[in-house]
């Protein structure tokens, strides 16, 4: 395949009675006619009077504004045809396997397609109804920039006008922007909207038009053209590129061409030289010859003059000997002809041929006409649907324009790429599934969506379908997310999720910014035999990091602690083996945790817990923590026995009587949680009194008094062991739990980490410093029991912040280290997917497109003819918001809020002028909402609020644009503004 090679990766279109790829492939292949007669509502204005047949699509009025943040009013001056390219762009990216929201700030580049608009000529020709949104709403170069705004993209934005090439015509610039480096990705595509007589009355007067609204190509009974509805969109790439990053691949584009009749009988007569010229440039960009060609999607419009010289120049190019000749069709045949949207239909069906190895067969070729001699001409037309060979197959796409600019453009079938052998596992591997939308009504929608398409599939691993889902169902800030292991499990979670009761109340998970994460790491006590065995097993990135650990271990234990934790050696629980094992679990979990995109944003150790601490946070490297560890634990693991911990449901100043010889305060956990060191006889002594008052004791399970003056002997080995260490600065905040706060410049040197052994663990003072310094929105326990998570859930400061544990208890696995990933996302973590997943699973699954509301219609209500006197500025919304929108678009605020500005007369003129400006709904606006974010104002609509709210309120005038611009975060924040000058009476 040439390098110069560009690869179709996405693609999403709407078609007459097809209202997306698969509906497509499904009327090509049996051979469907989506053309009837116009229905009534698209009846409007002079020479309607009487039924027209054409195709015309569903629904071309029906446009989810509140997705693109787009005003009801300027949704209602929008073009159809932009609001059909929105849609379908965002839906053709999704199909490529990337989020669109990934795509935002790069390069990529827009190119599309379409015959003027005639949206403009309907509504600008009436002068007392035009504005800024009309203007806007009705340019056909605004399509592409429309798109590009949206979806922030800031390679190419271009539309093309060539007439009925157009769209072909943008796939050549998209492919050729590709291949210069101008673009990394493009998005090229074509759109066409029947909306006024006018054009069809200039087919019927060149004596183009089919009487019958219907195209019949290459037939005897061939009669003309029918006009038709049709949107198409497909997403490029260089192959290399797409290869790289294992894109599915529909169809290689391997050349294009484009070229001009120049001075031929007449400015719309076709030309057969130039037709002949342009496939031949087509066919040496690409490197084929002619016999390579097995098929060509014609531009075959139906009309006698245009079939004839189209058939005699593909004659001239493929009349060579050749064992089977280049099968011919055109999809208008199916459609009608799409005009603008030509080119991107038929290119959109010989990619689904190419794709799914089959060539559907062209409607009407049981009359062939005659008189194109296609036979001596090495072309036939396909009567039944043709499997295609394996390997490389090539195919044509002409489409020509009415002016004499002509493109083709030689497609072949994606490459054979090597798939990673996915190994054979005892249980199927775990993913986490992820849907986003960007209200809870949305959520919903989607949900209920893909349940529907998963369920249909057979039983089978999920693990690649969550993997997609990561890559293109994310970024929008209503999250859900599962974790399943097979499509059954998976179709299950979400239909209930989709079913809930409380998502259906507008009760749902909002991503208003990122998680700020804290790591607790688990000190000793919770060690066990066997711990996170399961997740080694399962998860080849903290297996890594296990290995890591205990490499880093091993010169300075003598052995592997790895090899002890997985054979289950109960040998763990001796302080020479369970501070290094507990430091080994500690730092895999972290590390695994940060090579998913979840590190953290502060970090607490408990006790032995912060030397992995330490090294998460950057104080100290893997290899000196492991040395200080193993040497602590061969330190203490020394001593005599006879010492003991006793755990107390009790606050500090419960066992201060306690504090004698033979007993220390060894930590201070909670409000109520004190834990004691000393004897063992002491101890006892202690707990037997404790007992007796009705307080809960336990014994910790440690082999000596740590944290206590029986430590005393270890200290100074310690602290030399550590003199050569050199600890940095933090790279992130480290609260200590020997100090009671979060680390100023205190370097964590050999001196404090003697003094760390034996002095209490003040974990409760430490981590309220935490909270109160670094606000977390999660904290994660870094070990293997929950301990410190329950200890902070009977602290009091865990409201509004979610405990999460990777690894909770002996049999915990890849499940539960995926439910936390997916806890996460849902606060607005976008982690590292690709690093929860195997290479054989990264495979891209075709998910359906996202479920775009269908609540407003936005359609134009036509006069006679144009009129000069007063009129409603802009077309009327036929549907307009309602309060279910509203209430959609308000769930999931963190707070509530008056809507109508309550008592505050400045509140309620701002909230009023808003509406107004907008056309929202008045309960669609309250002071919380964000004029960019919500409400989709711009530049414009910001200076048609300020006259409206002066207008209103006449002792705000004299505000300059440079002082509202501040104010403009939310309707609030501008309805204080307003206020203060009004009554501080400021001026310029």
């Amino acid at each position: 395949m040439s390098p110069a090679s560009v690869a179709l990766v996405g693609l999403d279109c709407v078609f007459p009675g097809a209202p997306g790829p698969d509906a497509y492939w499904d009327l090509l292949m049996r051979g469907g006619d989506a053309t009837g007669e116009q229905p009534v509502a698209r009846r409007f204005g002079p020479g309607y009077e009487t039924p027209v047949r054409g195709g015309f699509i569903d629904d071309a009025e029906v446009f989810d504004n509140d997705f693109f943040t787009v005003s009801p009013r300027e949704a209602a001056a929008m073009d159809p045809q932009q609001r059909l390219l929105l849609q379908c762009a965002w839906r053709a990216v999704e199909d490529s396997g990337r989020s669109p929201r990934s795509l935002a700030g790069g390069d990529t580049g827009v190119f599309v397609g379409m015959m003027g608009s005639e949206w403009g000529q309907l509504h600008l020709g009436d002068y007392g109804r035009v504005t800024p949104q009309l203007g806007a709403g009705s340019s056909a170069g605004m399509a592409a920039n429309r798109i590009s705004y949206h979806l922030d993209l800031k390679g190419p934005s271009l539309s093309v006008d060539t007439a009925c090439s157009s769209s072909l015509v943008a796939v050549h610039l998209a492919v050729n922007s590709l291949l210069s480096g101008e673009c990394g990705t493009a998005l090229a595509g074509g759109v066409n909207l029947i909306l006024t007589p006018a054009l069809g009355l200039v087919y019927a007067q060149m004596g183009l038009a089919s009487p019958d609204g219907r195209c019949r190509p290459f037939s005897a009974d061939a009669n003309g053209i029918a006009r038709s509805d049709g949107v198409g969109v497909v997403v490029l790439r260089r192959l290399e590129d797409a290869l790289a990053d294992g894109q599915r691949v529909y169809a290689v584009i391997r050349g294009t061409a484009v070229n001009q009749d120049g001075r031929s009988n007449g400015v719309t007569a076709p030309n057969r030289h130039s037709q002949r010229e342009v496939v031949a440039a087509a066919y040496r960009r690409a490197g084929v010859t002619p016999e390579q060609v097995r098929f060509v999607e014609a531009h075959g419009t139906g009309t006698a003059l245009g079939d004839v010289i189209e058939c005699g120049a593909l004659g001239e190019v493929h009349g060579v000997p050749r064992e089977e000749p280049c099968a011919i069709g055109s999809v208008k045949g199916n459609l009608g002809h799409t005009e603008g949207a030509a080119g991107i239909a038929g290119l959109i069906k010989v990619a689904l041929a190419l794709h799914h190895r089959i060539v559907p067969a062209s409607r009407f070729a049981d009359r062939e006409n005659p008189q194109l001699r296609l036979a001596e001409r090495g072309l036939a037309l396909l009567k039944a649907p043709v499997r295609l060979p394996a390997g490389e197959v090539v195919a044509g796409v002409s489409s020509f324009g009415m002016g004499g600019t002509n493109a083709h453009a030689v497609l072949a079938a994606a490459p054979r790429t090597a798939r990673t052998r996915r190994r054979r596992a005892a249980a199927a591997p775990t993913g986490v599934f992820t849907v986003s939308a960007d209200t809870p009504e949305a959520l919903r929608r989607n949900l209920a969506a893909q349940a529907e398409a998963v369920a249909a599939r057979p039983r089978g691993d999920a693990a690649a379908l969550c993997w997609t889902s990561n890559r293109v169902k994310t970024g929008l800030p209503y999250r859900a997310a599962f974790t399943a292991s097979d499509t059954v499990e998976l179709a299950a979670a979400l239909r209930g999720a989709a079913e809930d009761a409380r998502l259906a109340a507008g009760i749902a998970d909002r991503a208003w910014r990122p998680p700020v994460i804290g790591f607790l790491f688990t000190g000793q006590g919770v060690q066990d035999p066997g711990m996170t065995a399961g997740l080694y097993r399962q998860s080849p990135l903290y297996r890594s990091r296990l290995d890591e650990a205990d490499a880093a271990l091993a010169p300075y234990l003598g052995g592997s602690v790895r090899d002890l934790i997985l054979a289950g050696d109960p040998a763990v629980h001796r302080t020479r083996w369970a501070q290094p094992a507990l430091f080994a679990v500690g730092h895999a979990l972290a590390a695994t945790l940060s090579g998913l995109g979840a590190g953290p944003h502060v970090v607490l150790g408990h006790s032995v817990g912060e030397f992995a601490a330490a090294v998460t946070a950057g104080v100290l490297t893997l290899d000196q923590a492991a040395r200080l560890v193993a040497e602590r634990a061969r330190l203490m693991d020394a001593l005599p026995e006879g010492g003991g911990m006793l755990s107390v449901r009790a606050g500090r100043e419960a066992v201060e009587e306690f504090l004698t010889t033979g007993v220390s305060l060894a930590a201070v956990n909670g409000p109520e949680n004190t834990v004691l060191s000393g004897t063992l006889e002491a101890l006892e002594r202690v707990a037997g009194v404790l007992r007796g008052r009705g307080t809960h004791c336990r014994t910790v399970n440690v082999s000596h008094a740590f944290h206590s003056p029986l430590m005393v002997p270890a200290l100074e080995p310690l602290a030399s062991a550590a003199a050569g260490i050199t600890p940095a600065a933090p790279r992130v905040p480290l609260a200590s739990t020997r100090y009671g706060r979060l680390l100023a410049d205190e370097p964590m040197d050999g001196a404090y980490w003697a003094g760390q052994a034996a002095e209490p663990v003040l974990f409760a003072d430490a981590l309220a410093d935490l909270v109160v310094r670094t606000a977390p929105t999660a904290l994660v326990e870094i070990g293997p029991a929950p301990q410190l998570i329950q200890l902070v859930g009977r602290s009091g400061m865990s409201d509004g912040i979610r405990l999460l544990h990777p690894a909770p208890g002996r049999d915990a696995g890849a499940r539960d280290l995926a439910e936390t990933v997916a806890a996460l996302y849902r606060s607005g973590l976008e982690p590292r997917w690709e690093e929860l997943y195997e290479p054989a699973w990264r495979t891209t699954e075709r998910l359906p497109p996202y479920a775009f509301s269908a609540e407003h219609r936005f359609w134009h209500t036509a006069t006679a003819r144009p009129r000069t006197d007063a009129a409603p500025p802009v077309p009327a919304e036929a549907a307009a918001s309602g309060p279910a929108t509203a209430a959609a678009a308000d769930l999931g605020r963190p707070d509530g809020g008056e809507r109508d500005g309550g008592e505050d007369p400045v509140l309620a003129a701002v909230v009023r002028a808003v509406v107004e400006v907008g056309d929202y709904a008045p309960e669609r606006v309250d002071r919380r909402s964000r004029f960019y974010e919500d409400l989709g104002f711009d530049s414009v609509m910001i200076m048609q609020l300020k006259d409206r709210i002066e207008t209103s309120l006449p002792q705000a005038g004299g505000i300059a644009v440079q002082q509202l611009l501040p104010a403009l975060r939310s309707v609030g924040t501008l309805a204080d503004f307003v206020g203060e000058w009004i009554s501080v009476g400021v001026r310029p």
